[in-house]
């Protein structure tokens, strides 16, 4: 070989090189498997099943394999990710009227473990509620709610302009929306997969705006929010709708779900990520069809936690 062709080989292998050394470390994300050999062993001290007349539920537990983080929490269907702290987990939940069925789960290189309660609750159905999550540890997926005013004159055009905002630093609204923090482990508003909640009770008719606003941290280049919405559960009218939506960007917002509520405990959901632009004009107006966010609108409210 000539020393003219050594030259740039050996440029290439140091390229190589450095371009491997250079690599981010792997980013953790959704369902990570524990490093226990021997399957693990998932214990439900809450709920004891039976009956309840609260609204909110305490999921609490165990698992043996202290490595597994997340565990897998199932509420009729709807799926969670709940971070562990030395094997223990907790976190309430609203339930729906009736049946619930509560599943945890956990995974590591010997097997799964699973746990499962039947919970029947003697409450009223919950008209709104939102559940949003997301597959990557330390990270914010902060879930932004808009409702529409509660003594709005007319309800098809409630939400365009007058609006309040429930989110995570004001986490109740005049009209009784309520908003529950990530509180995992006692701080504040923890990083991590959530959940975040909103529920309403007696949710002013009109159209209802949610967004997430997502803030990355370390190696956390991306994540895949999950946003849950279950309207009127528990009755003959009962809608449920689920959206995911890849976040990359520090800072960005994006809107989810809009979802009007009419008279006669009657809802419609328009996911404007994964669906086209509705056409019946009776239901969706042209001002919910065509919207644009206002310049950083959603990215302030964070800046001010961080």
């Amino acid at each position: 070989m000539s020393f003219a062709l050594l030259a740039p080989l050996s440029s290439l292998v140091g390229f190589v090189l450095a371009a491997q050394a250079a690599a981010p470390a792997t980013r953790q994300s959704g369902v990570v498997l524990g490093t226990g050999e021997t399957a693990p062993v998932i214990t439900l001290t809450a709920p004891a099943g039976g009956w309840t007349v609260d609204r909110m539920v305490l999921v609490e537990g165990r698992v043996s394999d202290t490595t597994i983080n997340p565990v897998t929490v199932s509420i009729n269907g709807d799926r969670y990710l709940l971070k562990t702290v030395n094997g223990a987990f907790q976190r309430k939940f609203p339930v729906t009227s009736g049946k619930n069925a509560i599943v945890v789960q956990g995974a590591n290189r010997g097997g799964s473990g699973r746990a499962e309660r039947t919970l029947y609750a003697q409450v009223p159905p919950v008209p709104v509620f939102f559940v949003l999550t997301s597959d990557t540890d330390g990270v914010y997926t902060d879930l932004h709610v808009y409702e529409p005013p509660p003594d709005a004159a007319d309800p098809a055009t409630a939400g365009k302009d007058a609006t309040t905002h429930v989110f995570w630093a004001s986490t109740t609204s005049p009209s009784g929306g309520t908003f529950y923090l990530n509180e995992q482990g006692g701080d504040f508003d923890s990083p991590g997969f959530g959940p975040y909640l909103y529920t309403h009770a007696s949710p002013p008719l009109g159209f209802y705006r949610v967004d997430v606003n997502y803030w990355p941290s370390g190696d956390k280049a991306h994540t895949v929010a999950t946003l849950n919405i279950v309207l009127f559960g528990g009755t003959p009218n009962e809608i449920r709708r689920h959206v995911k939506m890849p976040l990359v960007k520090p800072g960005e917002t994006q809107t989810l779900a809009w979802i009007r509520v009419d008279k006669g405990s009657q809802a419609h959901v328009y996911l404007p990520t994964l669906e086209k632009k509705p056409e019946d004009a009776r239901v969706w107006p042209a001002w919910v069809k065509d919207f644009r966010r206002k310049p950083n609108e959603g990215n302030d409210d964070m800046n001010e936690e961080n």
